[in-house]
């Protein structure tokens, strides 16, 4: 059996191309991501920061950082989850998105959950 981890953050990610939002004639790519967070530790922990890198399809790196999600800081005890929806433009039809996010558990311990890299790409339409 496997062993529990005290802090321990699972991440799941699912996209979405946004054709209503975005502009390819001038280069503009709307994508939303839904994030869905659980903590499968056991030990409560809130989300203080995230860290974003984010590159398009020629290799372009833009990192983000700030406070929270979507404006929280969602505190989880052990087997509860937080589900947030977001959006990132790019200048390229395809790219990707990976991180991680800052979490201070109940008993002070910082850690970090990471975010596994996903693709972003607008669907291909056939001719």
């Amino acid at each position: 059996m496997a062993e529990t981890k005290k802090y321990a953050i699972e991440v799941s990610v699912k996209t979405r191309y946004l054709p209503e939002e975005s502009d390819p004639e001038s280069g503009r790519y709307f994508f939303a991501y839904h994030v869905t967070l659980t903590n499968v530790g056991t030990v409560a922990a809130q989300l203080i920061s995230r860290h974003w890198i984010i590159t398009d399809g020629e290799g372009h790196v833009e990192e983000v950082r700030g406070l929270g999600v979507v404006g929280h800081q969602p505190y989880l005890e052990p087997g509860e989850s937080f589900d947030y929806v977001s959006g990132c433009p790019l200048p390229t039809p395809v790219g990707t998105m990976r991180g991680s996010y800052q979490m201070t558990a109940e008993d002070g311990t910082m850690f970090e959950a990471e975010i596994p890299e996903f693709v972003l790409s607008m669907p291909r339409t056939l001719h």
